[in-house]
C-alpha cells in the first residue's frame, strides 16, 4: 500500500525527471549555435547514456538487486533492444525539430504522442472510444493550434519542422507503448540500458557517415556530457524509483511538467517570445494530459 509520504517522494522523483526532458530541447539549440550538428548531439548524448547505464547495471548486478536476468530467453532481450530503437529515432526526430523551429513549438508537437497513443489504444482494444477520451483528443489538437499560433498573421509555419515534429510524436507514442508493454519482466534498469541499447544502434546506423565527415569529438566534454545526463542517464533512474511510488495515472500527470518547463527554459535562455494565446494552448494540452490520465485512475478504481 502507498502511503503519502511515498507517494509525495515518488511525485518529487518525476517531477525532477519531467524537468530533465523539458531542459533538453533548450540544451540542444545551444549546442547547435556553438557549432555542432544533430549526429555530434545524439552519438554523443547516446553512448554516454550507454556507458553510463551499463556501469550502474553491472553495480547492481553485483550487489544482486538484478534477478530473474537469467531466465529470460533471447527473445525477450531482443525484443525490448528492438523496442528502444523508438529512443533513437525520437531523439532524432525531435533534434531535427529544434533545428527549424523554435523549442516552444517543438515541445508542443511531441507531446501529440499523447493523442496518437489514446488513438492507438481504441484500435488495439476495437471499442468504441468513450466520450472523455475524444474530449481530451479534441482539447490537445485545439491546444496545440493555439500553442503554435499558426493563424497568427506574422507567424511563418516552418513545414520541414512540422513534419520532423509529427515524427518524432509518433516515434515517442511507438517509445510509450513499448515502455508500457514490452519487456516487463525484466528489472526497470536493466530494461532501460536495453532500449538505450537499441537507440544507440540506430543512432549509430542513421550518422555513422559522420565519423567519415570530420565529427567532433569536443561535444563530449562540454554539451555532449549535458545533454546525456538530462536525456538519458537522470531520467530514466528518476523514473524508475519515482514511477512504484505514484503509479502510472499520476505519474503521467506529473510528466506533463516537462512542457512549461521546457517553455520557461527556452524563454530564459534563448530569449523565445512566447504569446498569450499560446500559454492558453499549452493549458489546453495539460489540461487534456489530466483529464485523460484521471479517466485512466476512475476506470482502474472502477475495476478494483
Amino acid at each position: 500500500m502507498k502511503t503519502n509520504s511515498s507517494i509525495l517522494k515518488g511525485s518529487l522523483f518525476i517531477i525532477l525527471a519531467a524537468c530533465c526532458y523539458g531542459m533538453l530541447g533548450t540544451f540542444v539549440k545551444m549546442a547547435y549555435r556553438d557549432g555542432y550538428d544533430t549526429a555530434e548531439v545524439t552519438i554523443s548524448q547516446f553512448s554516454l547514456g550507454f556507458i553510463t547505464l551499463l556501469m550502474l547495471n553491472l553495480i547492481i548486478k553485483k550487489k544482486g538487486v538484478i534477478t530473474g536476468s537469467r531466465n529470460n530467453s533471447l527473445k525477450s532481450y531482443a525484443k525490448v533492444i528492438v523496442a528502444g530503437s523508438s529512443l533513437g529515432f525520437t531523439s532524432i526526430f525531435y533534434y531535427m525539430t529544434v533545428k527549424y523551429v523554435s523549442v516552444s513549438i517543438g515541445i508542443v508537437l511531441l507531446v501529440q504522442a499523447i493523442w496518437m497513443s489514446l488513438v492507438l489504444e481504441m484500435i488495439q482494444s476495437r471499442k468504441r472510444p468513450e466520450f472523455l477520451k475524444v474530449l481530451a483528443i479534441i482539447i490537445i489538437l485545439l491546444g496545440t493550434i493555439m500553442a503554435t499560433n499558426v493563424f497568427h498573421e506574422d507567424s511563418q509555419i516552418n513545414w520541414k519542422g512540422i513534419g520532423w515534429g509529427i515524427s518524432a510524436a509518433i516515434s515517442y507514442t511507438a517509445t510509450m507503448y513499448s515502455s508500457n508493454h514490452v519487456g516487463l519482466e525484466f528489472h526497470p534498469l536493466n530494461r532501460s540500458f536495453l532500449m538505450i541499447c537499441g537507440g544507440f544502434f540506430i543512432v549509430l546506423l542513421v550518422y555513422f557517415p559522420a565519423f567519415l565527415e570530420g565529427f567532433s569529438f569536443d561535444i563530449f566534454l562540454s554539451w555532449g556530457l549535458l545533454i546525456a545526463l538530462f536525456g538519458t542517464i537522470l531520467p530514466p533512474i528518476l523514473f524508475t524509483k519515482g514511477m512504484p511510488m505514484t503509479g502510472m495515472g499520476l505519474g503521467a500527470i506529473f510528466t506533463s511538467l516537462e512542457i512549461p518547463v521546457s517553455i520557461v527554459f527556452a524563454h530564459f535562455l534563448l530569449n523565445e517570445q512566447v504569446a498569450f494565446i499560446q500559454w492558453i494552448g499549452v493549458c489546453f494540452i495539460l489540461l487534456a494530459i489530466v483529464l485523460k490520465n484521471l479517466i485512466i485512475l476512475s476506470y482502474k478504481s472502477r475495476e478494483s
